[in-house]
């Protein structure tokens, strides 16, 4: 390669070509040291000129200024790194064979090796942009779900019986698998002497949010045995993993639902055919208002803990219950109080995808002390951004509420849209879900609130639990003071297909500007995250007759990038 070459190599990979306007202005080196040290403002960034080539990938690491640069090299990268690797060691039982259980799995699993080195990236994405108080309580969100992550493979793996030479760990007899839907609340009466691990969690909820391309794989050898590919893409995915025998064998006994639609049913009796084990099918009704529903949804969850009592011996302890409840009530309060700056304030410090991510995270996973950590850390940087009125996100053009169900493998794109046009996400319709306190006065009590909590899941209540569920956008468009909706166009969802017209007319009635953003769930391929940004950018143009605030990020391809 000739010397020339290189040279221009280097500067596609590393230098930041100016636009012809800034070619043309004299160098003005109080500006450019007001830049260094506290970033450039919001319209002189030229995010997109980070990009390399069409990857959406960074040449190099985003400059947000002394401070903030320096805060997420130190608090975010290395503390986090550092952290990926305590986890590691601290749930694999500690010691050099925490490490060879890790690796194993990694070997192992096709998502775990695809997922776990690009995990920084997923940060980056995320916090694309964002500065201040707003970068730090966003990252702790991130930081906590890493954290449960690495609990939950690690504890998949150390028990696994597939990467024991068949044989049972202690700890195989010691887990429950259900699915990612079925609510971890369901389990606390065992919590202190039994472990509840979601089997899809990590290997598809995760995954597709950490990596795109992770997913695809499963999707296709679902539909390689035969099995039509018109049902949601999300139970292709997830018993695609039983074709591909891509699953730990971690317990004695699953758990499965009917949530978030009826397409999950089809999930649960390939699981059943594949584990050839115990299982039983916790059911969750889809019009759940009817008191006589409400009876049966109870009996249900007792069927529940009686096959838990049954397979492992262990009796039901409603103290056990107790304990957790209350605990997790505490961080339902905490995100009232949230909901209650994010409606209310401009002061409100998290960003639109650390928010519904961590909210669906924790709520369906139930009470677990990294949540507690988690909530103590950004309560001070919220009490900070009140107490100051600190304006979190300023460049605001408008407050919009994101509805149905979102593409999994773009949940960043509410980070590009604020920078790119200044929307700001402020709630997602997943966020809103399990919005229940749990009451624990009484055995009759805590089961009618566990019900209720139980079909109030992501997706169930307001994607598939009737028109007024659905349509309940309007209130909570209020309530959060929302001058725009996000409306996520869910190609392969039967039931929100089937009220697509009821909205378009409730728009034009109320006067609403709604975008509609078609997508496949999990699967990129049949709506691109550029196809997104190209129809959210058309709108706002076309539509609201807007200049973008970064013109860089308008189009750029990033189909090849996690």
């Amino acid at each position: 390669m000739k010397l020339s070459d290189i040279k221009a190599k280097y500067r596609e990979l590393f230098v930041v070509e100016k636009s012809p306007e800034q070619k043309n202005q004299p160098r003005d080196f109080k500006k450019a040291a007001k830049d260094f040290i506290y970033g450039k403002p919001h319209e002189e960034r030229r995010l997109g000129d980070l990009y390399v080539g069409d990857t959406g990938l960074y040449k190099h690491r985003e400059w947000r200024g002394v401070k903030d640069t320096f805060y997420y090299f130190n608090m975010i990268w290395l503390y986090n790194y550092a952290h990926m690797v305590t986890d590691i060691m601290k749930y694999g039982g500690g010691g050099p064979k925490s490490i060879v259980e890790f690796a194993k799995g990694t070997m192992r699993y096709r998502w775990m090796g695809q997922t776990y080195l690009t995990v920084m990236h997923w940060y980056d994405r995320g916090m694309e942009g964002m500065r201040g108080e707003a970068l730090r309580a966003s990252a702790w969100h991130y930081r906590g779900m890493t954290s449960e992550t690495i609990r939950q493979f690690m504890r998949m793996f150390i028990s696994d019986k597939k990467l024991h030479d068949g044989k049972e760990p202690e700890t195989w007899k010691k887990n429950i698998a259900h699915n990612e839907t079925v609510g971890g609340s369901i389990f606390y009466p065992w919590r202190d002497v039994l472990d509840d691990v979601p089997l899809e969690m990590i290997p598809y909820f995760v995954s597709v949010h950490v990596n795109n391309h992770t997913v695809l794989n499963y999707i296709d050898a679902a539909q390689s045995i035969g099995l039509p590919s018109d049902p949601c893409p999300m139970c292709q995915a997830e018993y695609g993993l039983f074709v591909l025998d891509d699953y730990p064998d971690y317990a004695p006994v699953m758990v499965t639902t009917n949530e978030a639609c009826d397409g999950s049913v089809a999930t649960s009796v390939l699981q059943d055919w594949f584990l050839n084990r115990p299982l039983y099918a916790l059911p969750q009704p889809m019009r759940y208002d009817d008191p006589e529903v409400q009876k049966h949804c109870q009996k249900e969850i007792e069927g529940c803990w009686k096959f838990i009592e049954e397979n492992y011996g262990i009796p039901f302890d409603f103290d056990q219950y107790v304990k957790y409840a209350k605990s997790f009530n505490k961080l339902t309060e905490f995100e009232w109080e949230k909901w209650d700056v994010a409606a209310n304030t401009p002061y409100y410090p998290i960003n639109g995808v650390a928010q519904a991510l961590y909210r669906i995270y924790y709520s369906q996973d139930g009470d677990r002390p990294i949540w507690h950590e988690i909530d103590e850390h950004v309560r001070r940087i919220m009490n900070k951004t009140v107490k100051n009125k600190i304006e979190t996100f300023p460049k605001t053009r408008h407050r919009a509420i994101a509805w149905s169900c979102a593409p999994l493998y773009y949940s960043h794109w509410c980070t590009w849209a604020y920078n790119c046009w200044g929307i700001n996400c402020v709630i997602n319709m997943d966020s809103l879900m399990f919005d229940q306190y749990l009451r624990t006065d009484s055995y009759e009590h805590a089961l009618e609130d566990l019900a209720w909590m139980n079909e109030k899941a992501p997706m169930r209540a307001m994607a598939v639990g009737g028109h007024e569920h659905i349509l309940s956008l309007f209130d909570y468009m209020e309530r959060f003071h929302c001058d725009m909706v996000i409306m996520y166009d869910q190609l392969q969802c039967k039931g929100m297909q089937g009220i697509h017209g009821v909205f378009e007319d409730e728009f034009r009635k109320r006067n609403i500007h709604a975008i509609w953003v078609p997508h496949a769930l999990p699967d990129k391929r049949t709506v691109s995250r550029k196809e997104i940004r190209k129809i959210i950018s058309d709108y706002m143009t076309t539509v609201m007759h807007e200049e973008p605030l970064d013109p860089t990020l308008v189009d750029f391809d990033d189909d090849k990038s996690w």
